[in-house]
């Protein structure tokens, strides 16, 4: 009598396993990609601000004050090469400055969710912004997120 062969291969259970395995990892995965990709966001603002920052220090130095300053005096405008103060295909951050004292300024960069940006859900609304005194130089970055009504250090640069 022939031997018959034993068939070598997975059982549907073990498919079933090993497709909910990668299934968990495939979500850890994507989660932390889309942290990791939320930072390089921040990122962009931060220099944004660094940018902005400069050309505040400049102004400063010229005028001596702060009293006259407007987003335009600092490179933030719609014109090309302006840094955006509308949410642009280009940057997922919009700019100004928001003038509080002769001697302190806010520069402000609200993060855009609308126009193809993702998320584009309101519960990732925040913005990163600094307060900036350019008499001494000193400025400390924040990040505000509208949701909570607070400063938060998730999206601390």
């Amino acid at each position: 009598m022939p031997r018959m062969k034993k068939e070598h291969g997975f059982t549907l259970l073990e498919l079933i396993v090993v497709i909910v395995i990668l299934g968990i990892l495939a979500t850890l995965g994507f989660t932390q990609y889309n942290k990791v990709v939320e930072k390089m966001r921040i990122s962009e603002a931060v220099a944004g601000i660094s940018s902005i920052r400069k050309l505040v220090h400049t102004y400063w130095l010229e005028h001596g004050d702060l009293s006259t300053i407007t987003n335009a005096d600092v490179g933030v405008g719609s014109n090309p090469g302006d840094i955006p103060t509308t949410c642009v295909s280009t940057n997922y951050f919009y700019y100004f400055v928001n003038q509080q004292t002769q001697i302190k300024l806010q520069i402000q960069a609200p993060r855009c969710t609308s126009g193809g940006k993702s998320p584009n859900w309101t519960g990732n609304r925040y913005e990163i912004y600094m307060d900036y005194y350019p008499g001494t130089g000193s400025g400390t970055l924040y990040c505000w997120d509208y949701v909570l009504g607070q400063n938060v250090s998730w999206c601390q640069p």
